[in-house]
């Protein structure tokens, strides 16, 4: 029986499951943004959440407890300066995992993880999608009254 066995051990060795999510966790801190599979983003997830948590009180001791998983200065460092500062008033769900669909060789589900604060796009479309309760007839008159008085302004130009 699987009782209280919710470890993905994803096929592998301990020495090696830690050495590839040591690595992915790398490459998610240096890249904000990693495509992999399914299986691995989720347990990449569990990893690196309390990482970047730990990473918020800049201590000596904090350092030394993320570089014992890690053991790459140069992420330690852009995780305790860039990724710190972006969510340092964020309570917990630093990491997104998004479904790509499944790869063509040997259908796995494929999805990227990213780091939430540091995607430019989905931040530009969370802006641009605020909608307001406005009528259409409203909406309509807004947007033909910047373009009558553009074309008022260039009429004293050309005089």
């Amino acid at each position: 029986m699987r009782h209280n066995k919710k470890f993905n051990h994803l096929g592998r060795t301990a020495s090696h499951r830690n050495a590839m999510l040591a690595n992915m966790a790398i490459s998610l801190i240096m890249h904000k943004r990693i495509t992999t599979t399914l299986a691995k983003a989720k347990a990449l997830k569990m990893y690196v959440e309390p990482l970047i948590t730990r990473c918020k009180d800049d201590s000596t001791n904090s350092r030394r407890v993320v570089f014992s998983y890690l053991q790459n200065k140069y992420a330690l460092k852009e995780l305790f300066s860039t990724v710190a500062e972006k969510v340092g008033d964020r309570p917990g769900g630093y990491t997104r995992v998004i479904k790509l669909g499944t790869r063509k060789g040997d259908a796995a589900q494929i999805a990227f993880i990213e780091l939430v604060d540091f995607d430019e796009n989905m931040a530009k479309t969370a802006k641009a999608a605020k909608k307001t309760r406005r009528s259409r007839k409203s909406t309509a008159e807004a947007t033909e009254a910047p373009a009558t008085e553009a074309v008022q302004a260039e009429e004293p130009k050309a005089e």
